[in-house]
Order: structure tokens, then C-alpha cells, then sequence
């Protein structure tokens, strides 16, 4: 399970990440004429379009389920990534990238929610980072094809490799993907839920104490309830903060270090760095979230993301600077990363991925915000170091909107259930919470 949702992750983020590593040639295509306030339109265009597929895919994946969501997803993102490589205006290459983003949106809250549900209860932050590392991974992918492609080929090639998926992941995807036993459950398809969760280890009867919990709650009312409301909009928001931050940086930080004065090759070395240390970070910060909470911990990240983006605004040493980059991939991909698990946990089952949806489906306003702000940033000729003053500040307001996220009341009847102990010596039925419950 989480392999194969590793793998679309890759892909997924590769799709983003290249236009990033693509800036460069696009802005040099023949004919075009682009500026980067055009090229950072064309960009958002991707996000808009995950907006919707988010939202949209959020709610109904509770209804058709999150393998469909997830198979019809990939196949639909990785078709479009091809007819983006042809595109023959940069009209239609935004119109392609919008279409794209809907396939794109839509599989990640179903691959967070099936992560989730299958991991090990004390492991879900650490299972959930593991998996969503596959979106740095394919930004570290995309980065280095860029590297050994771009100068001599341009970016259409780059854009028609998103089309792997196709040949790559889906075959896996359609043999052994499995279904949301909590959703089996909901369908009254008991004896495959049994199967799975024999198959897999799924704990069945903490499903069904989630789905008892949350009777009658499914669906996007159920996260304005009088005890969820405040979280909802809070997560949302936190969400907005992280998502402007990845993709604001994933798509400029090339060009904004070719406006510092880097060549193109030290340039993209740059995005390459920023995601090896989401990859690095995301792991090492899930660990402590499952150890300490995720509240503190990402609290911490988003912090240490406004004092990396303070440090790559000054013309410092290349050392530190690569430093600052690194930790900067963890205070924002790797941030990203821990609000959705956070969202993961805080919600029950019959729920989580319409959580999710929502949370990601804000956040794309962010995303779509983050290479506007870049573009514009760049078009006005104020200073490369002005675009990391004001990528500071969401990173800042992350930080206090996750702290303000209220404590969980697992004595509520309409909340998520406590989180089940992993079973020891002491205590071999599991019973108890665990840290990530009594934390949150």
C-alpha cells in the first residue's frame, strides 16, 4: 500500500516540480515571448486546477472509494502531462495544466487517506511522511533530468516523461491496490473488509468504533460540526501557508538564483537540494511527531522554515547557503507533509479523506497564490531577496494558526476515537492512547 502510493506520489510530484525546472526554457522559447509574470500565471493554472480536483475528490472518494479516485486519477494526469509537452501556444499549454491538475488533486487525499487507514496505529505520521516523501522524490527526479536534458532539449521533453505513470504505476496499481476497508465497512461489504484487514493488518474493530462514532456525520457537514469547526478552518488555512511555500519555491527558486547571479547548472543544483532535504527532513520530523505529537512538531518546522528563508534573503557563503536550502525543503514540503498528517490523525475514519480534501483544496489557493507572488515578485526588478521576505511571512502565520488548533476531546461521542496503544508485554491488548492522541 504505501509503495504503490509512494509511486504515484512521485509522479505526482514530478508533474509539479518540472514546471519549476522548466521556467528557464519556457521563458527563452522561441516565439512566445513570456515573461515570469506570464510563466508564474501558467503555473498556477496547474494548482487551480488541483483546487478543484481536490475538493472534488475529497468528498466523493467517501462515496465511490479511494482505489477508483486513485486509478481514475493517474490515468487522467498522466494523459494531460503528454498533451502539455505538445502544447503549441501558451494558451493552451495553461489550459492543459489546469486539466492536468484535476487528475493530480484528486489522488492525493486518497492516497494519504488509504496510507493512513492501513499503517500501523503508532506509525501513521511516519507512514504518511514515508509515503508523501515519493512527492520530493519525483522534485529531485525532475531536477536532475532538467540538469542532463534542459540546455539541449528544452522543456517539452520534460513534460512528456510525466506520462510514465501510464506504463509504470497503473498496471501495479490496478493488480494489487487494494480498497479502504473503512469504506468496505460503510457499504456493508463486511466479508471483503475481513479479508483485507486479515490481509493487511488493518485493525477492523477500531474501524468500526471510528464509523460508530462519526454515524451519521459523513460527509464535507460533518467538519463544521459546533466541535470540528474550529479545527476545519484552522487546517485549512495552515494548509494555504504550507502549500504557498512549496510550490512559490519549487517553481522560482532556479530562476531566482539565475537572477543572483548562479548559472543555470547551480541553479536547478538548488531545487535538487531543496527537495533531497524535504525527503530527509519530512522522515526525521515524522518520527518525532509520532514520538511527541504533531502539533509541536510542526509548529517547529514551520518555524525553522521562516528563519532558512530570513537566511537565503542575504548573499551568504555557498556551504551555508545549501544548508539553508536543505532545511528550507523540510520547513516547506516536509511541512506540508506533517499538516496532512495532523489532518490524518485529528479526524476519524468516516471522514478523513473529506478532511483532507478540504484542507488540500484551501491549501491550493496558497499554491496558486505562491508562483503568482513569484512572478510578480521578479517582474517588478525589486530583488531576488524580496521574494524570501515575503515567503517568510506564511511560513510565520503557519506556525501560529497550527498552534491555535484546539486539543481533541476524545470523550466527545461525535470526535474521533482515541488512537489505540501498540500492543507490548505490558499491555498486549493495545489498550490505552497513544501519544499522537493525547498531544493533538
Amino acid at each position: 500500500m504505501v509503495a504503490l502510493c509512494f509511486l504515484t506520489i512521485v509522479f505526482d510530484g514530478y508533474d509539479l516540480i518540472v514546471y519549476g525546472s522548466a521556467v528557464p526554457s519556457l521563458l527563452a522559447e522561441p516565439g512566445w515571448n513570456m515573461g515570469p509574470a506570464q510563466v508564474g500565471a501558467i503555473g498556477s493554472y496547474a494548482l487551480a486546477g488541483m483546487l478543484i480536483g481536490a475538493l472534488g475528490a475529497g468528498a466523493i472518494t467517501d462515496a465511490i472509494g479511494r482505489r477508483r479516485i486513485m486509478l481514475i486519477g493517474i490515468s487522467w494526469f498522466s494523459v494531460l502531462m503528454v498533451a502539455c509537452s505538445l502544447a503549441p501556444t501558451p494558451g493552451l499549454l495553461g489550459l492543459l495544466r489546469f486539466l492536468a491538475g484535476l487528475g493530480l488533486g484528486g489522488v492525493i487525499p486518497s492516497a494519504i487517506a488509504l496510507t493512513v487507514e492501513y499503517a500501523p496505529r503508532g506509525r501513521r505520521q511516519l507512514y504518511n511522511a514515508l509515503m508523501f516523501a515519493g512527492y520530493s522524490v519525483g522534485g529531485v527526479i525532475a531536477a536532475v533530468l532538467a540538469l542532463l536534458l534542459l540546455a539541449d532539449h528544452g522543456w517539452r521533453p520534460l513534460l512528456a516523461i510525466g506520462a510514465a505513470p501510464l506504463v509504470i504505476v497503473l498496471p501495479l496499481a490496478w493488480r494489487f491496490l487494494p480498497e479502504s476497508a473503512g469504506y468496505l465497512l460503510a457499504k456493508g461489504r463486511d466479508d471483503e473488509a475481513r479479508i483485507l484487514a486479515n490481509r493487511y493488518g488493518v485493525d477492523l474493530p477500531a474501524l468500526r468504533e471510528e464509523r460508530a462514532a462519526a454515524a451519521g456525520e459523513a460527509g464535507p457537514r460533518a467538519l463544521f460540526r459546533r466541535d470540528t469547526r474550529t479545527a476545519t478552518l484552522l487546517f485549512g488555512a495552515a494548509s494555504f501557508c504550507g502549500l504557498l511555500l512549496v510550490y512559490g519555491l519549487n517553481t522560482w527558486l532556479p530562476q531566482i538564483m539565475r537572477q543572483a547571479g548562479y548559472p543555470l547548472g547551480s541553479a536547478l543544483t538548488f531545487l535538487l537540494v531543496l527537495n533531497l532535504g524535504a525527503i530527509a527532513g519530512a522522515i526525521v520530523a515524522s518520527l518525532l511527531a509520532d514520538r511527541f505529537g504533531p502539533k509541536p512538531v510542526t509548529v517547529a518546522a514551520f518555524l525553522l522554515a521562516t528563519a532558512c528563508l530570513v537566511v537565503l534573503s542575504q548573499r551568504v557563503g555557498t556551504g551555508l547557503l545549501l544548508v539553508a536550502v536543505a532545511v528550507a525543503g523540510l520547513g516547506s514540503v516536509g511541512t506540508q507533509i506533517l499538516v496532512n498528517g495532523y489532518v490524518a490523525v485529528h479526524y476519524p475514519a468516516a471522514i478523513r479523506a473529506t478532511a483532507l480534501g478540504w484542507a488540500l483544496g484551501v491549501g491550493r489557493a496558497g499554491a496558486i497564490v505562491g508562483p503568482l507572488f513569484g512572478g510578480w515578485v521578479l517582474a517588478s526588478g525589486i530583488g531576488f531577496e524580496w521574494n524570501f521576505y515575503g515567503f517568510a511571512v506564511p511560513a510565520l502565520a503557519g506556525a501560529l494558526l497550527i498552534g491555535l488548533v484546539p486539543r481533541l476531546r476524545a470523550t466527545a461521542p461525535t470526535t474521533a476515537v482515541a488512537e489505540r496503544a501498540p500492543a507490548t508485554p505490558d499491555n498486549p491488548t493495545g489498550s490505552g492512547t497513544t501519544k499522537e492522541e493525547t498531544t493533538a
